[in-house]
């Protein structure tokens, strides 16, 4: 476990879950094979509870859009052949879209409130600093009712569920404010210490799982334009009468007529000898490009301050972190752009310009998936 520490969910480990429906049965409904298949998720994802817009997207994967489109498929009668199928593609799907926007998370089952409780020192100054900010008057004296903004003050990061998300911390504090009064420090660290105790093992009996208000950028968005432009790419080529497709290196690659099209995932290039015009009508990619090489710029920049400029401001689109989301953003930024040949000049042609446009990409998209960066979704 990870109590308080953040976790990262992209659906791994749902790829390699097995789960086969119920013996018993024959025949399930849809809402049947949904329900199972969100129960084993749950399960496989530290018992989390799936987030609504998850299972939305996940079901437009497998072509159930909308509210009458679920609300026929729950009431369909599915074979037992059926039924499995659609349940691994619906397991899949979730996956799939865990991988596009990984969930962060946090499982909260008590170990950091006893780690507290059992160091009397850390114990004391957690006490005296909670103690501080609720004197806002410095009388020296806070009412007992405090005890409640206190322990929720304290947040997930030290181990304490939100209310919401766990009603029983609602009870145990109910327990310990039954008497009114005012609480000098030591006193309200006396009462502090049963309560965290009390949390730490009701939390032990059953863990709180904590979805964070978090987007996690990892590349796959900047995957999917360049890899929709490969697949452009193809479906052009045999247009102009290209059709003779064949195996080049290895399983992952094919060669059509001056083209090798590299569908590796940790690395996807496009490498040309023979250009073909083919690229020309993939517009979400080639927009970012004309509009990252013809927009407004100063005559003495170069071609990366040009192509780094525009990013910052529009990267979005392409599934870049915001850059001015914190220091990692930057970091990242200064990481891709010291890869890439600085001394590249404004003057490049058309062509080197945007091979230069989808070198930055693909640079974005390695470090993202090898480091991905968290966004504060509130920011």
């Amino acid at each position: 476990m990870s109590d308080g520490g953040i976790m990262v969910l992209d659906g791994n480990t749902l790829r390699s879950l097995h789960v086969s429906l119920p013996e018993d049965r024959v025949t399930l409904t849809g809402a049947q094979v949904l329900d199972f298949a969100e129960s084993e998720a749950s399960q496989s994802l530290f018992g989390i509870s799936l987030p609504p817009h998850l299972k939305s997207s996940a079901l437009r994967r497998i072509n159930i859009d909308g509210v009458d489109d679920d609300t026929s498929f729950r009431r369909t009668e599915l074979s037992r052949d059926e039924a499995s199928r659609k349940l691994s593609d619906y397991l899949s799907a979730i996956a799939d879209v865990l991988k596009d926007n990984p969930l962060a998370v946090s499982i909260l089952d008590g170990n950091t409130l006893r780690m507290f409780l059992e160091d009397e020192d850390d114990f004391a100054m957690i006490a005296e600093n909670l103690f501080t900010d609720l004197d806002t008057e410095d009388k020296g004296k806070i009412s007992k009712s405090e005890i409640r903004n206190a322990v929720v003050h304290m947040g997930v990061e030290m181990g304490v569920p939100p209310l919401e998300e766990f009603p029983l911390l609602n009870d145990i504090l109910k327990k310990h404010e039954e008497e009114e009064g005012e609480l000098g420090q030591s006193q309200f660290a006396e009462l502090l210490q049963p309560i965290l105790q009390e949390l730490a093992d009701a939390l032990a009996k059953k863990h709180v799982a904590f979805i964070h208000k978090i987007k996690i950028v990892n590349g796959s968005e900047i995957r999917k334009v360049i890899m929709s432009a490969v697949r452009k790419l193809i479906t052009k080529a045999h247009g102009y009468g290209n059709r003779n497709l064949r195996a080049s290196g290895h399983k992952h690659s094919m060669e059509i007529t001056g083209w090798l099209v590299d569908f590796t995932f940790v690395k996807i290039a496009i490498i040309s000898h023979k250009p073909l015009q083919v690229l020309a009508d993939e517009k979400k990619l080639n927009d970012v490009i004309a509009k990252a090489l013809h927009g407004k710029h100063k005559n003495d920049q170069k071609s990366t301050e040009i192509i780094r400029d525009f990013l910052e401001k529009n990267g979005k689109e392409l599934g870049l972190p915001p850059s001015e989301a914190n220091e990692a953003v930057i970091l990242l930024y200064d990481a891709v752009f010291t890869d890439i040949n600085s001394g590249k000049d404004v003057s490049l042609d058309e062509d080197e310009s945007r091979k230069l446009v989808r070198e930055i990409l693909e640079n974005f998209a390695e470090q993202l998936e090898a480091n991905p960066v968290y966004c504060d979704l509130d920011g």
